[in-house]
C-alpha cells in the first residue's frame, strides 16, 4: 500500500495517504525527507525547499505560491499558500488534442426506449408542479394512486419533483424554473408525467406546455388544481390513463453509446484528484471511445484549470463557447459583488484541498484527456456526443440537477467527505477513500480509495463499468434506496 504520492515529477509537494507524525520519514525517489510537523491524510507535504513568492507545484501545475519560506518536509496548506489567481483573463486558441486510449467494445445495458428516440435507464412516474404550492396536492395524488392500484409495475417508481418555485419570479429566475422543469417532464427516465398546476401562478401552465415542444400525449398529461373541484381525483384519474398506456413498457438491449452520464465531485479531500476523480476521467474517455456521453458542470471549480480544457476544444467555435462560459461565470460573481476565487470549502480545506487551483485541477480530472465536443448553457439539451461543459454553479445539489436536465440518465458522484443526497436521475457516489466507503456504505456505492491501495487502475476501471451497466440496467444506488431524491434550480435575479 503506498503511503505518499507525487502526482507530477515537476511537483514540489507529495500528498500524505496516511496520517504522519513529525519525525516520520518518507522516501521519493532515491530520496528520504524527515517529516518536521504532523500531516493529516490528503494533506501536502514539501518535497523541497519552498522560497517565499515560489510557485508551489502538484499535479505539474502551479495551485498557487508560497507566502512564507516552506521547509523541505513541512506541511503546505493554506497557512503558507496562497492563490495566484486574479480578475478575468484572456485566452488564445491553443489546441493540444490527445488520442484516445480505448476503443469501442460494442457493450450495452438494458434501457427504455422512447418514441423521440432517446433511452431512459429507469421507467418512472413523476408529478412536476409549475409551481411550489402544489407540492401537497401532488404527494396526495401521489399516494392515492398507488393505493388505488396496488403493483405499480411497469413503473420503477413514483416522485414528485418538490420545488418552492414557479411563483413571484421574473427574468432569468423565471425562465430557469420553466425551462428546467420542462427538461424534466421530457426527461427518458420518466415513463409518465402529470404536470401539476395550481392556476395563478406566473408560471402558467398553459405557456409551459407551449414551451415543451413535441412530446408524447399518451405518457406527458396536465391538471390545473383550480379549474377543477376534486384535484386528487382528477390527478389520480389523469395518472391512471399513463399507467394503462404504459403497460407495454420493458427494458432491451441498447448499445453503451446511448449512456449520457453527468460528472460532479462535492466534499472532496486531498485524494478527490488522485483516486475517484482519475477514474471518472478514464470512465469519460472510455464512454467518448464507445460514441455515448459525458457531462463536466461546475463552472467555478474549473477556474485556474480552464486553459486544460480550452486547449481541448474540438475547434475554435467550442474554444470561445468555454471562453465565454468562464468568463461570463467570473462576471456573474462580479456583478453581485461576490469574490471570483472565494474557493475551496472549509470542508475541502480540511480535507487536504488548499486553493481554487487545487480544487479545480483535481476537479477536472473528472474529464479525462478527451476532447470538448460542446458546451451547454443552463437548461440547454445536450446536442452533441463525447465530453461536454455545462454552464451551473458548484452547488452540490442544483448542479446535478442541472445535468440531470441536460439529459443526463445517470450523475456519478465523488466525494471524500461523504453526501447522502440524489437528484431526480440516479446519483452514484464514488468515495475517494475506503475509510469513508466502509464508514458510509449506505451512502457511498463504489470505492475508488483502492487505487492507492492495492488495486489496479485497469481492474477497477473495469469493475466500476461493469457497475454502471448495472445500475443502466436497473440496479438501484443508495439515493434511491434511501428515497433522498430532491431537485434544485438556479436561482439569480429579482423576486416579486
Amino acid at each position: 500500500m503506498k503511503e505518499v504520492l507525487q502526482i507530477n515529477d515537476i511537483d514540489n509537494v507529495a500528498v500524505a495517504l496516511k496520517d504522519y507524525k513529525a519525525g516520520d520519514n518518507i522516501v521519493i525517489g532515491v530520496k528520504e525527507i524527515a517529516i518536521i510537523e504532523d500531516i493529516a491524510r490528503g494533506h501536502k507535504i514539501a518535497l523541497s525547499s519552498i522560497n517565499e513568492g515560489e510557485n508551489v507545484m502538484k499535479y505539474g501545475y502551479p495551485i498557487g505560491h508560497a507566502i512564507a519560506p516552506i521547509a523541505p518536509g513541512a506541511w503546505v496548506h493554506t497557512h503558507n499558500t496562497k492563490t495566484n489567481l486574479t480578475g478575468v483573463e484572456e485566452y488564445s486558441f491553443v489546441q493540444k488534442l490527445t488520442p484516445n486510449p480505448f476503443v469501442a467494445e460494442n457493450l450495452t445495458f438494458k434501457g427504455y426506449k422512447r418514441l423521440d428516440g432517446s433511452v431512459g435507464i429507469r421507467n418512472e412516474l413523476w408529478i412536476v408542479p409549475t409551481v411550489g404550492c402544489v407540492n401537497g396536492v401532488a404527494e396526495q395524488i401521489i399516494n392515492t394512486f398507488k393505493a388505488e392500484v396496488g403493483d405499480i409495475a411497469p413503473f420503477d417508481n413514483l416522485l414528485v419533483l418538490k420545488h418552492n418555485y414557479g411563483c413571484s419570479q421574473l427574468g432569468d429566475d423565471h425562465a430557469n424554473t420553466r425551462t428546467i422543469l420542462g427538461d424534466a417532464v421530457k426527461h427518458p427516465n420518466a415513463g409518465g408525467v402529470l404536470v401539476l398546476g395550481l392556476g395563478c401562478e406566473n408560471n402558467n401552465l398553459q405557456i409551459f406546455k407551449e414551451s415543451l415542444g413535441s412530446y408524447d400525449e399518451n405518457r406527458v398529461k396536465f391538471l390545473v388544481s383550480q379549474e377543477v373541484n376534486n384535484e386528487v381525483e382528477e390527478g389520480v384519474k389523469l395518472l391512471k390513463e399513463i399507467f394503462n398506456n404504459v403497460q407495454g413498457d420493458h427494458r432491451e438491449e441498447v448499445a453503451l453509446s446511448e449512456l449520457k452520464i453527468g460528472l460532479k465531485c462535492g466534499g472532496s479531500d486531498g485524494l478527490s484528484g488522485i483516486t475517484a476523480n482519475p477514474l471518472l476521467g478514464r470512465l469519460s474517455d472510455f464512454m467518448a471511445a464507445q460514441g455515448g456521453t459525458t457531462v463536466l458542470t461546475e463552472v467555478p471549480e474549473m477556474f485556474g484549470a480552464e486553459k486544460i480544457l480550452m486547449e481541448r476544444a474540438a475547434d475554435e467555435v467550442v474554444f470561445h463557447k468555454i471562453v465565454d462560459l468562464i468568463n461570463d461565470f467570473k462576471q456573474y460573481f462580479m456583478d453581485y459583488k461576490q469574490p471570483v476565487y472565494e474557493n475551496p470549502s472549509p470542508g475541502n480545506k480540511a480535507g487536504g484541498i488548499t486553493t481554487l487551483e487545487d480544487k479545480s485541477l483535481g476537479c477536472t480530472q473528472k474529464s479525462g484527456t478527451s476532447t470538448v465536443m460542446d458546451v451547454l448553457k443552463y437548461g440547454e439539451s445536450i446536442h452533441n456526443k463525447g465530453l461536454n461543459l455545462l454552464n451551473a454553479p458548484g452547488n452540490d445539489l442544483v448542479a446535478s440537477s442541472a445535468l440531470a436536465a441536460a439529459g443526463c440518465q445517470l450523475v456519478i458522484f465523488t466525494t471524500g467527505r461523504g453526501t447522502p443526497f440524489g437528484t431526480f436521475v440516479p446519483t452514484m457516489k464514488v468515495s475517494t477513500n475506503s475509510p469513508l466507503f466502509e464508514g458510509k456504505r449506505h451512502w457511498i456505492d463504489f470505492n475508488a480509495g483502492v487505487l492507492v491501495e492495492d488495486g489496479l487502475a485497469d481492474d477497477v476501471l473495469r469493475s466500476f463499468i461493469r457497475y454502471i451497466i448495472d445500475v443502466a440496467s436497473g440496479e438501484l444506488v443508495n439515493n434511491e434506496k434511501n428515497n433522498f431524491r430532491e431537485i434544485a434550480i438556479f436561482k439569480t435575479g429579482v423576486t416579486l
